[in-house]
């Protein structure tokens, strides 16, 4: 019966319905950043393997540049159950979700064409429109942000009050910042290479907050009531002079119980030991929230630090397909890494589906070098270092003179940055030499470029542009922005072929959810003690 219970959950899950897209094939012997030359580990078979995919967060918003408040658009399917189309914590919030893809451009193009759908949806049914930047258009009072609702099922209502629950520990206005997902694979790799890959990847991730940070500014509504340190611009618009990233920042998605976690990530091991304890532990704070309110109704799935693995924030996780009846740890402790999550991305506000072909053969050759160079194990006082890097850098990344912490010491954010994007050269240079062309190279000159000259980072361009076209208002410019975006991919041609897939993936989806609602259950307590249960969680 365990498994009958907990089935819908995991079958509707993120991990298990969105990434059936970027598998790895097999293992190897030998950790690759413990090979005498790295770079024969990058052979075409193995290059010619790389797999990669997106989800891409974008808030729905009236044409007064507000934010929609309409339940989730029937011609757009089910939330629960499409494949492609979703929503993240807020009702409002749309999540676009691409398959696995060899190559760039192949992605880009199917992102591109659930926009078309999605903006052709909106057109038909009002004048709403898709957010183009991370940070949030002008907001409503924190309690009127809608979270995601998901129907009268086990599995649905579970997905709700978790957000509910997200809501209660950390605000609905963090909950409404949206950024892209890379997801990322290469055949060949054993736990040990994705766990080396991750810890360099979190030392040097704050190079991606400098070159793809967008979000130096945030309209007034998102912070009213809180403390901050930004500054003020313009009547309504706040901003740091010198910030990358406001979303990676203090501002964004932090949290001083998460901030506790000292989550290693030396191996699968280590990682599972600590999540363990935050899913398992009771925190306090949340103890006193409580699973239920005074009128009986859910306020949280659960009272221990996180509700469950999707809450641990990062810039990057270890992820596994799973199957129907299991937990993600599980699925990690039983069968492996399969691929990671780069979380660090912010949406490009220049760029009408938020990300460009380029930029994803700069995350490839990136992660590479992530993957092939020396990964010593970390330690607490690393992680806290590392922490305290990104935060400094999403504050004031284009700061000249600014230090970071390496090894104990402060050297120059530009210097080391500069040094990482030359190692990646011999990398980008294999890949060249693999698929034809000189499109890796071009992606990392154009971020070596974009380093010694940080006026013409996004971040930069972004209060650039605000300056001069929008009397310094962030909410004008992403308006403004948003609108031309939405005009640029509705002119595009839109097959009815591909119209009539997307509508009939639609359809299904809302036949599935039916389906569901219509099932037998348990309780919704007895679906919900049965998911959380600690043996679920493997060992």
């Amino acid at each position: 019966m365990c498994l009958c219970v907990v089935a819908w959950w995991v079958a509707h899950d993120k991990t298990s319905r969105r990434r059936k897209c970027v598998s790895s094939c097999g293992v190897i012997g030998d950790s690759l950043n413990r090979l005498a030359d790295p770079l024969a580990a990058l052979a075409p078979e193995r290059l010619q393997g790389m797999r990669r995919g997106i989800e891409k967060e974008s808030l729905r918003v009236q044409a007064t540049g507000s934010l929609a408040l309409t339940p989730h658009p029937l011609a757009l399917g089910s939330a629960l159950t499409h494949p492609h189309i979703t929503t993240d914590y807020s009702e409002s919030q749309l999540e676009l979700i691409t398959g696995v893809h060899a190559d760039a451009e192949g992605c880009v193009a199917e992102i591109t064409q659930i926009h078309q759908f999605v903006l052709h949806a909106l057109r038909e049914a009002g004048d709403e429109m898709l957010w183009v930047a991370s940070m949030p258009c002008g907001l409503p009072p924190d309690e009127t942000i809608p979270i995601g609702r998901y129907g009268n099922s086990n599995i649905g209502r579970a997905k709700s009050v978790y957000r509910m629950g997200l809501g209660h520990r950390y605000g609905r206005r963090m909950q409404t910042i949206s950024g892209i997902h890379y997801n990322w694979s290469m055949p060949g790799l054993s736990n040990d290479d994705y766990f080396a890959l991750i810890r360099n990847f979190r030392r040097h991730s704050f190079l991606l907050l400098v070159l793809f940070g967008a979000s130096p500014a945030v309209c007034s509504s998102f912070v009213e009531g809180r403390q901050h340190e930004l500054q003020q611009l313009s009547a309504h618009t706040l901003y740091l002079p010198h910030a990358t990233s406001l979303r990676m920042g203090r501002l964004g998605y932090q949290s001083d119980a998460q901030a506790a976690l000292a989550v290693s990530y030396n191996s699968l091991a280590s990682y599972g030991a600590s999540l363990q304890g935050a899913l398992t532990r009771p925190y306090p704070p949340y103890e006193a929230v409580g699973i239920h309110n005074p009128g009986g109704e859910y306020n949280q799935l659960a009272t221990t630090l996180l509700q469950i693995e999707n809450e641990f924030y990062g810039t990057i996780r270890p992820k596994r397909v799973i199957r129907t009846g299991e937990r993600p740890l599980h699925a990690l402790r039983e069968r492996g890494v399969e691929y990671v999550e780069v979380r660090c991305m912010d949406l490009d506000p220049f760029v009408p589906v938020g990300i460009e072909a380029s930029t994803m053969r700069l995350l490839d050759v990136f992660l590479l070098h992530c993957l092939l160079s020396d990964s010593p194990p970390d330690s607490p006082e690393e992680i806290a270092a590392i922490a305290r890097n990104q935060l400094r850098t999403a504050a004031a990344g284009r700061q000249p003179g600014l230090k970071l912490e390496r090894a104990g010491r402060e050297v120059s954010l530009a210097d080391w940055g500069a040094e990482l994007l030359e190692a990646c050269r011999p990398i980008a240079q294999r890949a060249d030499a693999v698929f034809g062309g000189d499109a890796y190279r071009d992606a990392l000159r154009a971020a070596q470029t974009a380093l010694q000259r940080m006026d013409t980072l996004p971040s930069a361009r972004v209060l650039e542009a605000m300056r001069r076209q929008h009397d310094s208002s962030y909410t004008r410019f992403v308006r403004t922005l948003s609108e031309a975006a939405r005009a640029q991919l509705l002119e595009l041609p839109f097959a009815e072929s591909l119209r009539e897939h997307f509508a009939a993936e639609a359809r299904a989806s809302l036949a599935a959810q039916r389906l569901l609602e219509a099932a037998e259950q348990p309780p919704f307590e007895v679906f919900r003690q049965a998911y959380l249960a600690p043996e679920r969680l493997g060992l």
